[in-house]
């Protein structure tokens, strides 16, 4: 049986993230669906991939909210910097938060290292590029920290920006606590106004591997704008 994710810790980071008052403008950039569409879970679950989408050897769950969540109780940070990453455990999600939220868990048979778990949080206009500038100045400020769960580093990666994003920014963290390691590795991609959080883990000790590229060009191709006629081949070809 795999372990459950983290999520609370990469997707609920930018959650916390959302919460905050940095007022950094929008870029011009894809016009999103949710950008002119009030979605809920139920729609925001259509753009989605599926088992048909990525193929024969994968497999595509829809999480329910809080399903993988690992809570603990409130704990600071020896950083003040790093607070937002202990405070993400249990983010409040207010007016400024996503519109709406699907998680996903995306496995390959027999391969536990390849699998993803998948987080689509779409928001109302200009509010994403926030979140994602928020979530950049975390990382720049918090590197290492301790709290009474343990010891945390947080490592910015190199990454390019995938084809269908707009902007992408890649990190791991790792939690040590009581002689376990969890590391988790994520890639945050921005499209218009949404963004998706890409995480891969592992518990033994090793880096997790990447989130696989495939499955990434295959979600992002489901979060452009409908392409009119003679505008060339669709997304995720």
């Amino acid at each position: 049986m795999r372990p459950q994710p983290l999520l609370t810790g990469l997707a609920a980071l930018t959650l916390a993230a959302a919460c905050t008052r940095t007022a950094a403008p929008p870029s011009a950039d894809h016009a999103s669906p949710s950008a002119s569409a009030g979605y809920d879970a139920p729609s925001l679950r259509e753009l989605a991939v599926t088992d048909a989408d990525l193929g024969p050897g994968w497999h595509v769950t829809v999480m329910q909210p809080g399903q993988g969540d690992i809570t603990s109780p409130p704990q600071t940070a020896d950083a003040p910097a790093c607070q937002p990453v202990l405070d993400a455990l249990a983010p409040a999600k207010g007016s400024a938060g996503p519109l709406a939220e699907a998680d996903l868990d995306i496995a390959r048979t027999a391969d536990d290292r390849a699998s993803l778990y998948t987080a689509i949080l779409a928001f109302r206009p200009g509010r994403a590029a926030v979140v994602h500038t928020e979530l950049d100045q975390v990382l720049i400020r918090c590197r290492v920290f301790t709290s009474g769960a343990g010891r945390h580093v947080i490592t910015r990666l190199d990454t390019p920006t995938p084809e269908g994003a707009d902007a992408a920014t890649a990190f791991t963290l790792t939690n040590e606590t009581g002689g376990a390691t969890l590391t988790q590795r994520a890639l945050l991609t921005r499209t218009g106004d949404i963004l998706t959080v890409f995480t891969t883990l592992d518990t033994t000790g090793h880096e997790p591997a990447a989130p696989d590229a495939e499955v990434i060009k295959r979600q992002l191709g489901k979060l452009q704008p409908p392409r009119g006629p003679g505008s060339g081949g669709g997304a995720g070809r």
